[in-house]
């Protein structure tokens, strides 16, 4: 099998490019794609917003276009940044850790909970679950109301977390998403804590892809 699996940060922050590293580290298989994660540098420190999100569509574009050596895509950015337009310019199949995130969910419960960067993120994060008709099924989203960065490195963030995820498995969520790429290392522990399963939508995604290119 040619071609990487090439899984894009779509902000500027190494240390999140870092971090998608070691929670893919276990995907690599013997005789399968390899995994490269690749921080896009025009891009903001962080992607908190919706013109941060807009922001960095052409860049990425640009991007994969850049790659036709790659296999698939990931945009690691739970906004899904440029992915309509990414399918749009490369023949490779692209996929948004959202998506995914969310498709892998409904398949572990019934209804999902979401832990989200930051308020501002949760009207952002709607509009998409709507256009994929799935808010029937989300039990709730709660927000950090934290940097890209805090979230990836900060002392406090794995508390908040367990303090978001208790409340929505309350709420009734049957499993739990982890609505930014920075969170990645913290699933493992969550996931224990909580007793319920914890979504990292970027191995969700590349694990989508995986499954695509193993099945030909």
């Amino acid at each position: 099998m040619t071609g990487p699996i090439v899984v894009i940060n779509p902000n500027s922050n190494q240390v999140v490019t870092d971090g998608l590293s070691g929670a893919l580290s276990a995907f690599t298989l013997q005789g399968g794609p390899k995994i490269e994660c690749l921080t896009l540098n025009e891009g903001p420190f962080g992607i908190e917003s919706q013109r941060d999100s807009d922001s960095v569509i052409l860049p990425l574009a640009t991007l994969v276009q850049s790659r036709p050596d790659a296999a698939a895509f990931v945009i690691a950015c739970y906004s899904d940044p440029g992915l309509d337009t990414c399918r749009s310019v490369v023949p490779q199949p692209v996929f948004g850790i959202q998506e995914s995130g969310v498709l892998t969910a409904m398949a572990r419960a019934d209804r999902f909970g979401i832990i989200a960067l930051a308020d501002g993120s949760i009207p952002r994060h709607r509009r998409y679950m709507a256009r994929m008709q799935v808010l029937d099924r989300l039990a709730g989203e709660i927000a950090l109301n934290m940097s890209v960065d805090d979230s990836a490195r900060g002392e406090g963030t794995y508390a908040r977390l367990v303090e978001a995820g208790t409340t929505l498995k309350a709420h009734g969520a049957g499993v739990v998403i982890l609505g930014c790429a920075g969170m990645a290392r913290h699933r493992r522990p969550l996931e224990a804590e909580l007793g319920i399963p914890v979504i990292d939508p970027v191995q969700a995604a590349v694990t989508m892809a995986l499954g695509a290119l193993l099945a030909g």
